[in-house]
């Protein structure tokens, strides 16, 4: 399966979500409403990624892994749970894209007939400079 077709597949049954009290912005509402959200996402428990896939992931985002092979990303940037909740889904499949981004292997190509002209007329030019520099020899 390519990254797109995976992107597009619905991982919400395989989320867990925790909701916490914030610090931050907020007044006297955030000492009162758990708007921090925690989702936790189990790698090696997932039906939607192959092994290949699996294997990508802990080894790309073995930093944001706990022990027990649960992916953790958390939101408190908003002032609702709901909003927060929203963000960190967008983490969560942001941080997807690029741990199994696959870049494009680079083709070597040939300088142009006009790019090794230019460079050999440059050191050519700078080989006349240096000739130049000489000092004259007078032989008797």
């Amino acid at each position: 399966m390519n990254l797109s077709e995976l992107l597009k597949q619905d991982f919400s049954p395989e989320f867990q979500f925790q909701a916490s009290r914030s610090g931050g912005a907020g007044g006297q509402n955030v000492n009162k409403v758990s708007t921090k959200v925690e989702l936790r996402f189990n790698i090696s428990n997932s039906v939607l990624l192959d092994e290949i896939q699996k294997n990508t992931l802990q080894e790309k985002l073995k930093n944001q892994i706990n022990s027990e092979g649960e992916l953790i990303l958390v939101s408190q940037e908003e002032r609702t749970q709901l909003r927060n909740k929203s963000v960190v889904i967008k983490k969560f499949y942001d941080l997807l894209r690029k741990a199994l981004f696959v870049p494009k292997k680079r083709k070597a190509s040939e300088p142009t007939f006009a790019s090794k002209m230019e460079r050999l007329k440059s050191k050519k030019i700078a080989s006349i400079k240096k000739v130049n520099r000489r000092g004259i020899t007078f032989d008797e």
